[in-house]
């Protein structure tokens, strides 16, 4: 980027809306814009112009192969990279590209998870072009590879991906959404997008501490470590001054992100020592889940070159802040409306009173729902604490909302709007300026922030895919109910207020403005009926409810089978993530701490012999000797019993529900009575002793 500016590198990798219209003819850009624009039927007429143009404009970049990116239900991207090239008769080749490998590609199905929609000897599966989102090209030092983004799907139709039900979701909330805006007399838009604005968090350490923890290379958290003399107590790492190693490292994340055409605006430190924060700007929904994935694949690959190494997991360090990754929704017209906008009077503003309920339906309907987009292994170590919301779902609406809200339930109108008063500070030379109408809440999971709504439960790893799916079929499920109430309705005006009303008695039970974190509130929230589905083991049965498979088939999001799929892929993901963590714990305690300790604990022993020759009081080195000894049996001794359930658990493969279910019961909490001597015996060993660096070599030494 030397020499050049942000605006002359900002989406040169991309070929975007202004690269179609320069490189295509006229009628061919018109008909895929319809497609883009409109949700129009691809017309595969044009497919060869257009891969043509690809093709020309991805080789001029140097690009040498395209492949068909895709999201399949690792949670992960998948590519198979072919090359451009095709032979001819004298012996040479010559570059082309066509219409048909612009459309369809050919993965192998049965080796990505997919909960039994296909067998090991059924391979066949389909990728197939989304036009919507842009085709890019990724640099590397070792070429220049066209990414065309791709949904994914078995050779009987099933999705085998997060993106196809991502765009039916979206279809489907801009359908219901449509029938309601023409209600309201809205002429104007022809379509409703959900925009979504993904918040990224993130740890940085040094590479070589990091090579040195076999628990972050094999899961990506530390699974031991006692905690260092300081933490996150002082407050002073977040917002603080960026180190100037880091600040290296995210100049050149921007710069890579930029040209991909993702627009990373914020970063700054976070809460944790070593933790840091990226937000960009809004995007639709299905680009804003492309460019996350993005931004995760590039923070590893920049801070690799950066000699440092990138923490995705949610709580790669017990005791301080875990990484969550707030998804900020909202809706939006074409025609430039945020149908979540409460405007200056939202007393006043029905159609936005009328969408804000809808909502607060579908998040009290569908909790349980909600909580399991969220769910996975790692964010279960996260949630109900340290800036994480609980388990529990509930909705922030803010001081002035809750009150509009209130005035309709108790006197059937609502006739003003708490406003925001001027911010005055007590220094007569700064600005005075007008506050917000409403409070935040950093404990809520589902909470209003002015014209959007931020879920704040997801974790830092997952595709943002889940929860955006979740949230545009629930919302689309209520807003088919309004619209078929409303289009039959007599009386509009007084069939919107009384279907207002009746939401706000019905759900109000959702909203909470408190301390999520408070005991008080998991009593309240009890005597609400709210679920509490405290692991991921408890809220992944909500994805095959009768309730939840009749939302998502009615919408065409899910077939049941798709449902099933995915509830089975989860159970497994977890019961395998745990299966690797114990293992991993078993190895590094009996091949690392063990041998460690015992040697130590030998020295120590000679030692106080020596000592005790010349005669030196030794009660000293005999009481650390001693403390040693006896935390190094209670470590054996939760090493043979962590072997012994985690070798049950793998024999429980014939009920994968009820092996997750022990995993979680009995593998984690062994794991657990390991880490504890392991922890006391770090604080006793001498650190030259001790095989791997500590908590504090991690969070500090960056």
């Amino acid at each position: 980027m030397k020499g050049q500016s942000v605006t002359e590198i900002f989406g040169t990798n991309v070929f975007n809306d202004a690269v179609m219209k320069e490189r295509l003819p006229k009628k061919v850009y018109q008909e895929l814009k319809k497609t883009i624009e409109n949700g129009e039927t691809l017309n595969p007429d044009i497919a060869d112009t257009v891969a043509q143009a690809m093709m020309e404009w991805a080789v001029e970049k140097g690009a040498t192969h395209y492949t068909h990116w895709f999201q399949p239900m690792t949670g992960i991207t998948a590519e198979k990279h072919d090359a451009f090239i095709n032979p001819t008769s004298d012996g040479k080749v010559i570059l082309e590209f066509s219409g048909k490998e612009l459309i369809k590609g050919e993965p192998d199905a049965s080796s990505f998870p997919s909960g039994g929609l296909r067998a090991t000897f059924e391979a066949r599966g389909y990728t197939a072009w989304d036009c919507t989102s842009p085709a890019f090209v990724k640099e590397s030092p070792n070429g220049v590879t066209l990414c065309i983004p791709t949904a994914f799907c078995s050779y009987t139709g099933e999705a085998l991906d997060k993106k196809t039900p991502l765009l039916r979701s979206m279809e489907a909330i801009d359908k219901q959404a449509m029938r309601i805006l023409k209600l309201f007399g809205n002429t104007t838009a022809t379509k409703v997008t959900t925009s979504v604005g993904p918040e990224q968090e993130y740890f940085l350490v040094d590479k070589e501490k990091y090579l040195k923890r076999k628990d972050l290379i094999f899961t990506g958290r530390t699974l031991f470590g006692a905690m260092p003399p300081k933490g996150q107590e002082m407050d002073d790492h977040y917002f603080g001054i960026i180190k100037e190693r880091i600040a290296g490292f995210m100049k050149e994340l921007n710069e890579e992100l930029w040209k991909l055409g993702v627009t990373a605006k914020t970063q700054h430190n976070e809460v944790a020592p070593a933790q840091h924060e990226l937000a960009p700007i809004y995007a639709s929904n299905n680009v804003a889940t492309d460019h996350n994935q993005l931004v995760m694949e590039l923070m590893k690959k920049v801070a690799d070159r950066h000699g440092l190494a990138c923490l995705l997991h949610e709580k790669p360090f017990a005791g301080v802040n875990g990484s969550g990754k707030h998804n900020n929704w909202s809706l939006v017209t074409d025609d430039g409306l945020n149908l979540l906008d409460p405007g200056k009077t939202p007393h006043e503003n029905v159609q936005f009173l009328l969408v804000l309920t809808a909502i607060l339906r579908a998040v009290d309907l569908h909790a349980d729902l909600l909580r399991m987009s969220a769910a996975s292994a790692g964010n279960d170590h996260r949630l109900g604490a340290n800036e994480a919301p609980p388990a529990i779902i509930s909705v922030f609406l803010g001081e002035q909302l809750e009150d509009v809200l209130n005035q309709l339930d108790t006197k059937g109108e609502a006739t003003s709007s708490k406003q925001g008063e001027k911010m005055a500070v007590g220094v007569h030379t700064l600005p005075e300026f007008q506050k917000d109408a409403t409070d935040r809440n950093r404990t809520s999971p589902f909470a209003f922030t002015g014209n959007k709504f931020e879920f704040r439960m997801l974790g830092s790893t997952a595709s943002i895919a889940n929860p955006n799916i979740v949230l545009n079929t629930i919302v689309a499920d209520v807003f088919c109910e309004i619209a078929d109430k409303l289009e039959k309705a007599e009386d509009f005006d007084l069939a919107v207020h009384d279907l207002i009303k009746e939401y706000i008695s019905e759900h109000k039970r959702i909203v909470f403005n408190g301390n999520g974190y408070s005991d008080e509130w998991l009593a309240e929230a009890e005597r609400r009926g709210l679920p509490n589905l405290t692991s991921t083991v408890d809220a992944i049965p909500a994805l095959i409810t009768e309730k939840s498979i009749k939302v998502f088939t009615k919408h065409n999001v899910f077939t049941e089978t798709e449902l099933r799929s995915r509830a089975e892929i989860k159970f497994e993901n977890y019961a395998k993530t745990i299966n690797i963590e114990a293992l991993s714990t078993l190895d590094i305690a009996k091949k690392q701490i063990v041998p460690a300790v015992m040697k130590y604990q030998s020295q120590l022993a000679k030692d106080i012999i020596s000592l005790k020759e010349v005669g030196v009081d030794t009660s000293v080195q005999k009481e650390i000797l001693d403390k040693i000894t006896a935390e190094l049996v209670k470590l054996q001794a939760a090493i043979a019993k962590l072997a012994e359930v985690t070798e049950k658990a793998t024999t429980l493969e014939e009920d994968i529900p009820a092996q997750a279910r022990y995993y979680h019961d009995e593998v984690f909490a062994a794991m657990q009575a390991v880490r504890e001597p392991a922890d006391v015996l770090e604080m006793l060993v001498a650190k030259e002793a001790w095989p791997f660096p500590s908590y504090g070599d991690l969070l500090f030494e960056v």
